[in-house]
Protein backbone atom coordinates (compact mmCIF):
# COMPACT_ATOMS: atom_id res chain seq x y z
CA UNK A 1 0.00 0.00 0.00
CA UNK A 2 1.57 3.33 -0.78
CA UNK A 3 0.94 6.90 0.91
CA UNK A 4 1.67 10.12 1.02
CA UNK A 5 0.52 13.48 2.20
CA UNK A 6 -2.48 15.48 2.30
CA UNK A 7 -2.36 17.30 -1.67
CA UNK A 8 -3.57 20.58 -2.64
CA UNK A 9 -6.47 19.66 -4.11
CA UNK A 10 -8.28 19.19 -0.77
CA UNK A 11 -7.76 23.05 -0.20
CA UNK A 12 -8.79 23.81 -3.67
CA UNK A 13 -12.45 22.64 -2.32
CA UNK A 14 -12.21 23.85 1.52
CA UNK A 15 -15.00 26.20 1.09
CA UNK A 16 -17.12 23.35 0.65
CA UNK A 17 -15.38 21.09 3.10
CA UNK A 18 -15.95 23.77 5.71
CA UNK A 19 -19.50 24.07 4.59
CA UNK A 20 -20.33 20.20 5.56
CA UNK A 21 -17.99 20.26 8.68
CA UNK A 22 -20.62 22.82 10.02
CA UNK A 23 -23.29 20.47 9.99
CA UNK A 24 -21.44 17.93 11.45
CA UNK A 25 -20.72 19.94 14.40
CA UNK A 26 -24.35 20.24 14.57
CA UNK A 27 -24.89 16.89 14.24
CA UNK A 28 -21.92 16.19 17.35
CA UNK A 29 -23.95 19.01 19.38
CA UNK A 30 -27.36 17.28 19.29
CA UNK A 31 -25.96 13.85 20.07
CA UNK A 32 -27.50 12.37 16.41
CA UNK A 33 -25.99 9.88 14.51
CA UNK A 34 -23.91 11.57 12.24
CA UNK A 35 -24.72 11.88 8.46
CA UNK A 36 -21.25 10.58 6.08
CA UNK A 37 -19.88 13.32 3.90
CA UNK A 38 -17.31 13.12 1.38
CA UNK A 39 -16.21 14.78 -1.81
CA UNK A 40 -15.07 12.29 -4.79
CA UNK A 41 -13.18 12.89 -8.05
CA UNK A 42 -13.74 10.09 -10.77
CA UNK A 43 -12.94 8.45 -14.18
CA UNK A 44 -10.90 7.47 -16.88
CA UNK A 45 -7.75 8.49 -18.07
CA UNK A 46 -7.38 11.15 -15.14
CA UNK A 47 -4.08 12.24 -13.31
CA UNK A 48 -3.95 10.38 -9.59
CA UNK A 49 -3.34 13.24 -7.36
CA UNK A 50 -4.43 15.83 -9.35
CA UNK A 51 -7.58 18.24 -8.63
CA UNK A 52 -10.12 19.14 -11.32
CA UNK A 53 -9.66 16.19 -13.11
CA UNK A 54 -12.34 13.85 -13.64
CA UNK A 55 -16.02 14.10 -12.49
CA UNK A 56 -16.64 15.75 -9.34
CA UNK A 57 -18.97 14.78 -6.44
CA UNK A 58 -20.32 16.26 -3.07
CA UNK A 59 -21.92 12.91 -1.57
CA UNK A 60 -24.45 12.96 1.71
CA UNK A 61 -25.31 9.49 2.75
CA UNK A 62 -27.21 7.82 5.71
CA UNK A 63 -25.11 7.50 8.63
CA UNK A 64 -22.33 4.23 8.81
CA UNK A 65 -23.85 1.12 10.04
CA UNK A 66 -21.02 -0.64 12.30
CA UNK A 67 -23.23 -3.33 13.69
CA UNK A 68 -24.40 -6.89 11.80
CA UNK A 69 -22.75 -9.15 9.38
CA UNK A 70 -21.28 -8.42 5.62
CA UNK A 71 -21.90 -11.54 3.69
CA UNK A 72 -23.53 -9.81 0.77
CA UNK A 73 -24.20 -5.81 -0.09
CA UNK A 74 -27.98 -4.40 -0.52
CA UNK A 75 -27.86 -4.56 -4.08
CA UNK A 76 -26.99 -7.92 -4.46
CA UNK A 77 -29.29 -8.78 -2.03
CA UNK A 78 -32.29 -7.19 -3.85
CA UNK A 79 -31.37 -8.76 -7.36
CA UNK A 80 -30.96 -11.88 -5.20
CA UNK A 81 -34.61 -12.31 -3.80
CA UNK A 82 -35.92 -10.82 -7.10
CA UNK A 83 -34.58 -13.55 -8.99
CA UNK A 84 -35.32 -16.11 -6.35
CA UNK A 85 -31.42 -17.81 -5.98
CA UNK A 86 -29.68 -18.61 -3.03
CA UNK A 87 -26.17 -16.88 -3.81
CA UNK A 88 -25.80 -14.35 -6.81
CA UNK A 89 -22.27 -15.59 -8.11
CA UNK A 90 -21.67 -12.92 -10.97
CA UNK A 91 -20.66 -13.80 -14.94
CA UNK A 92 -17.83 -15.66 -15.51
CA UNK A 93 -17.13 -13.03 -18.29
CA UNK A 94 -16.82 -10.30 -16.01
CA UNK A 95 -14.03 -9.71 -13.98
CA UNK A 96 -11.69 -7.71 -11.78
CA UNK A 97 -8.09 -7.87 -12.61
CA UNK A 98 -6.83 -5.60 -9.64
CA UNK A 99 -7.10 -2.49 -7.28
CA UNK A 100 -4.61 -0.52 -5.71
CA UNK A 101 -5.09 2.01 -2.94
CA UNK A 102 -3.76 5.31 -1.76
CA UNK A 103 -4.18 7.28 1.47
CA UNK A 104 -3.49 10.42 1.48
CA UNK A 105 -4.16 13.33 4.31
CA UNK A 106 -2.89 12.69 7.96
CA UNK A 107 -2.29 16.36 9.35
CA UNK A 108 -2.48 14.98 12.75
CA UNK A 109 -0.11 12.27 11.87
CA UNK A 110 -1.28 9.62 14.21
CA UNK A 111 -1.39 7.25 11.16
CA UNK A 112 -5.33 7.19 10.06
CA UNK A 113 -5.94 8.69 6.87
CA UNK A 114 -8.83 11.32 5.51
CA UNK A 115 -7.87 10.81 2.06
CA UNK A 116 -8.77 7.27 -0.51
CA UNK A 117 -7.25 7.54 -4.09
CA UNK A 118 -8.86 3.68 -5.61
CA UNK A 119 -8.39 2.58 -8.91
CA UNK A 120 -9.21 -0.77 -10.22
CA UNK A 121 -9.34 -2.30 -13.83
CA UNK A 122 -12.18 -4.27 -14.62
CA UNK A 123 -11.92 -7.08 -17.78
CA UNK A 124 -14.35 -8.49 -19.88
CA UNK A 125 -14.17 -11.77 -22.65
CA UNK A 126 -16.51 -9.48 -25.06
CA UNK A 127 -14.62 -6.69 -27.48
CA UNK A 128 -16.70 -3.89 -25.57
CA UNK A 129 -18.88 -3.42 -22.95
CA UNK A 130 -20.47 -0.70 -20.88
CA UNK A 131 -20.62 -0.79 -17.00
CA UNK A 132 -20.42 1.20 -13.66
CA UNK A 133 -18.98 -0.02 -10.11
CA UNK A 134 -20.98 0.16 -6.75
CA UNK A 135 -17.93 0.60 -3.86
CA UNK A 136 -18.46 0.22 -0.32
CA UNK A 137 -16.75 0.65 3.17
CA UNK A 138 -16.79 -1.77 6.19
CA UNK A 139 -15.97 -0.21 9.50
CA UNK A 140 -13.79 -2.87 11.35
CA UNK A 141 -15.43 -5.69 10.20
CA UNK A 142 -18.76 -4.25 10.17
CA UNK A 143 -21.72 -4.24 7.09
CA UNK A 144 -20.65 -2.91 3.63
CA UNK A 145 -21.84 0.68 3.63
CA UNK A 146 -21.81 2.24 -0.05
CA UNK A 147 -20.21 5.33 -0.28
CA UNK A 148 -19.59 5.84 -4.22
CA UNK A 149 -21.27 4.91 -6.96
CA UNK A 150 -19.72 5.55 -10.63
CA UNK A 151 -20.11 6.92 -13.81
CA UNK A 152 -21.10 4.09 -16.59
CA UNK A 153 -17.59 3.39 -18.43
CA UNK A 154 -16.52 1.20 -21.18
CA UNK A 155 -14.43 -1.52 -20.77
CA UNK A 156 -12.08 -2.71 -23.80
CA UNK A 157 -11.59 -6.82 -23.01
CA UNK A 158 -8.65 -7.22 -20.81
CA UNK A 159 -6.82 -4.17 -21.89
CA UNK A 160 -4.86 -2.50 -18.95
CA UNK A 161 -5.47 0.91 -20.71
CA UNK A 162 -9.38 1.32 -19.36
CA UNK A 163 -8.13 1.61 -15.44
CA UNK A 164 -10.76 3.56 -14.05
CA UNK A 165 -9.97 6.08 -10.57
CA UNK A 166 -12.12 6.95 -7.50
CA UNK A 167 -10.50 9.54 -5.66
CA UNK A 168 -12.84 10.45 -2.17
CA UNK A 169 -12.29 12.94 0.68
CA UNK A 170 -14.07 11.79 3.66
CA UNK A 171 -15.71 14.88 5.52
CA UNK A 172 -17.23 13.69 8.28
CA UNK A 173 -19.62 10.20 9.46
CA UNK A 174 -16.07 8.14 9.33
CA UNK A 175 -14.96 7.42 12.79
CA UNK A 176 -11.33 6.28 13.27
CA UNK A 177 -10.81 2.47 12.90
CA UNK A 178 -9.29 0.08 10.13
CA UNK A 179 -11.70 -0.28 7.17
CA UNK A 180 -11.96 -2.23 4.09
CA UNK A 181 -13.14 -2.02 0.55
CA UNK A 182 -15.37 -4.03 -1.75
CA UNK A 183 -16.23 -3.15 -5.69
CA UNK A 184 -18.99 -4.70 -7.49
CA UNK A 185 -19.59 -4.50 -11.16
CA UNK A 186 -22.89 -3.66 -12.97
CA UNK A 187 -24.25 -4.06 -16.11
CA UNK A 188 -24.65 -0.56 -17.28
CA UNK A 189 -27.72 -1.46 -19.36
CA UNK A 190 -29.86 -3.18 -16.81
CA UNK A 191 -28.25 -3.32 -13.93
CA UNK A 192 -27.53 -7.01 -13.38
CA UNK A 193 -24.68 -7.93 -11.23
CA UNK A 194 -21.19 -8.86 -12.46
CA UNK A 195 -18.06 -9.68 -10.59
CA UNK A 196 -17.04 -8.34 -7.43
CA UNK A 197 -13.60 -7.34 -5.92
CA UNK A 198 -12.74 -7.04 -2.13
CA UNK A 199 -10.53 -7.46 1.07
CA UNK A 200 -10.50 -11.72 -0.15
CA UNK A 201 -9.05 -11.01 -3.02
CA UNK A 202 -5.97 -7.76 -2.42
CA UNK A 203 -4.60 -7.22 0.79
CA UNK A 204 -4.95 -3.86 -0.71
CA UNK A 205 -8.60 -3.58 -0.04
CA UNK A 206 -7.85 -4.45 3.93
CA UNK A 207 -7.28 -3.13 7.04
CA UNK A 208 -7.36 0.35 5.63
CA UNK A 209 -6.61 2.79 8.30
CA UNK A 210 -9.39 6.02 7.95
CA UNK A 211 -11.21 8.66 9.34
CA UNK A 212 -12.86 11.73 8.47
CA UNK A 213 -11.27 15.47 8.04
CA UNK A 214 -13.09 16.41 11.05
CA UNK A 215 -11.17 13.75 13.28
CA UNK A 216 -7.79 14.75 11.66
CA UNK A 217 -7.49 17.87 14.53
CA UNK A 218 -3.75 18.69 14.64
CA UNK A 219 -2.71 17.71 18.65
CA UNK A 220 -1.82 21.45 19.09
CA UNK A 221 -5.11 22.66 17.88
CA UNK A 222 -8.47 22.55 19.87
CA UNK A 223 -11.42 23.86 18.30
CA UNK A 224 -14.52 24.39 19.95
CA UNK A 225 -17.92 24.86 17.85
CA UNK A 226 -21.28 25.62 19.84
CA UNK A 227 -24.53 24.77 18.62
CA UNK A 228 -25.51 28.25 17.98
CA UNK A 229 -23.14 28.78 15.17
CA UNK A 230 -22.43 32.34 14.26
CA UNK A 231 -20.31 34.30 13.35
CA UNK A 232 -17.64 33.77 15.96
CA UNK A 233 -17.88 30.00 15.14
CA UNK A 234 -17.05 30.48 11.06
CA UNK A 235 -14.49 32.42 11.55
CA UNK A 236 -12.93 30.32 14.25
CA UNK A 237 -13.59 26.92 11.44
CA UNK A 238 -11.74 29.83 8.49
CA UNK A 239 -8.84 30.19 11.32
CA UNK A 240 -8.34 26.83 11.78
CA UNK A 241 -8.20 25.99 8.35
CA UNK A 242 -5.80 28.97 6.87
CA UNK A 243 -3.46 27.25 9.48
CA UNK A 244 -3.99 23.72 8.34
CA UNK A 245 -3.57 25.21 4.47
CA UNK A 246 -0.02 26.97 5.78
CA UNK A 247 0.67 23.17 7.21
CA UNK A 248 -0.14 21.27 3.46
CA UNK A 249 1.88 23.17 1.77
CA UNK A 250 4.51 23.45 3.72
CA UNK A 251 4.96 19.87 3.50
Amino acid sequence: MNTRILSTRIIYRAAFALLLMSATAIAYANEQPEKRLSITTQGQGIQRGEAGNGVVSHDELEPLVTEGNRTTTPRVAGQQKLSGTAAQSGSFDFWIYDADVDLYGDLDRDGYYAGVDLLFDADTTYAVADVYAVIYLSYEFGPWNEYVTTQDFTIFGASGGDEYVVDTELVSGYPTGDYDILIELFDAYDGTFLASFGPEDSSELSYLPLEDIGRDTPRDTTVVVTQGGGAASWLLLLGVFGVAAMRWRAA
